[in-house]
């Protein structure tokens, strides 16, 4: 990811003005900016922080209680970044090196680019959503059932956590998506996401059919 950390817009500094700093949020799409002293990061101010200030000629060090302490290191991956994103609702994040000297910024918008074009996203691949309970999964047993069933994994993750149970996303490449869930469903884990052709759905529906036939009788 070194390739994306930008450093077009210079760092503000507390000695800087707060009139500064709202003209960077104008001219820039970004709702926080790092501000540094001596190339060491002291923190983000937030725009809507830095908006509210009244007095726009005093210097930044005088609302720096409003500073926002988050980072990434040069090294994170784009998972950890999203998650940095999200967390701290921003669209930019400073970027600090080994010696945790401030060296630029990453910007959302650039790190979803390099996510969306990844193999994970593009591939032609079906995606399951699996559901099991929590202190019953095992991510390589899902692993081996894929594989054992000809398939190929592109990744998957934990999308959803709740108190008993936990739900996986899965994308995979396969030309027997139906053995996979079939054998999925045998290990007690439940299909969240809907497939067309779905064998074990079209048999529970045709038995429904049938019942409700039999019922009308």
């Amino acid at each position: 990811m070194n390739d994306y950390i930008l450093k077009e817009i210079t760092p503000l500094r507390l000695k800087d003005a707060v009139k500064k700093a709202q003209k960077v949020f104008k001219n820039y799409p970004i709702t926080h900016f790092p501000v540094i002293e001596d190339n060491k990061l002291l923190g983000s101010f937030a725009e809507d922080d830095i908006q509210t200030i009244e007095n726009n000629e005093e210097e930044l060090v005088k609302s720096s209680h409003l500073l926002n302490s988050f980072f990434a290191d040069d090294k994170a991956t784009i998972l950890e970044l999203l998650k940095i994103f999200a967390d701290n609702d921003t669209n930019i994040i400073p970027v600090l090196n080994e010696q945790k000297e401030y060296v630029g910024y990453f910007d959302l918008r650039d790190v979803l680019d390099v996510f969306s074009t990844s193999p994970f996203m593009i591939e032609e691949s079906e995606t399951i959503i699996i559901e099991k309970l929590n202190n019953d999964y095992s991510m390589s047993q899902v692993v081996q059932i894929i594989e054992a069933s000809g398939g190929k994994l592109l990744g998957l993750y934990i999308s959803e956590k709740k108190a008993d149970t936990i739900q996986i996303t899965v994308k995979v490449i396969s030309d027997e998506i139906n053995e996979i869930m079939q054998t999925l469903r045998r290990y007690d884990y439940k299909i969240i996401s809907m497939h067309e052709n779905d064998i074990y759905l079209e048999d529970l529906k045709s038995r429904s059919e049938y019942l409700q036939k039999y019922l009308e009788m």
